[in-house]
């Protein structure tokens, strides 16, 4: 199982970021795909959950409105759609493979993740 993120950069606050997460190695819609942030001295924190099976899509409520998840299934690729930017927002960007569960944003659902990619906004 690989998955690997890209997208990620500074942005001004107000702006927009697309992050893409390319997934390998396993039925792509057999599972559900997260996105995860971590800032500097803070916990990973849950941002949305995909799940596989019927494609619900689960929001944190500090995004909930401004991001928005997509998929390619041909390509295997999940889509984070960033908009309305915040400082707060800065962090690294993580995908992780697994399930989305009845508590989506708990990382011990998810046995695969990608490497991150950072994403910061300025002010």
């Amino acid at each position: 199982v690989q998955l690997v993120e890209s997208g990620g950069g500074l942005v001004q606050a107000g702006g927009s970021l697309r992050l893409s997460c390319v997934a390998s190695g396993f039925t792509f819609d057999a599972y559900a795909i997260g996105w995860f942030r971590q800032a500097p001295g803070k916990e990973r924190e849950g941002v949305s959950c995909r799940a596989g099976s019927d494609g619900n899509t689960y929001y944190g409520d500090s995004v909930k409105g401004r991001f928005t998840v997509s998929v390619d299934n041909a390509k295997s690729t999940v889509y984070l759609q960033l908009s309305s930017l915040r400082p707060e927002d800065t962090a690294v960007y993580y995908c992780a493979a697994g399930a989305c569960g009845r508590r989506w944003w708990d990382v011990t659902n998810f046995g695969s993740w990608g490497p991150g990619t950072q994403v910061t906004v300025s002010s």
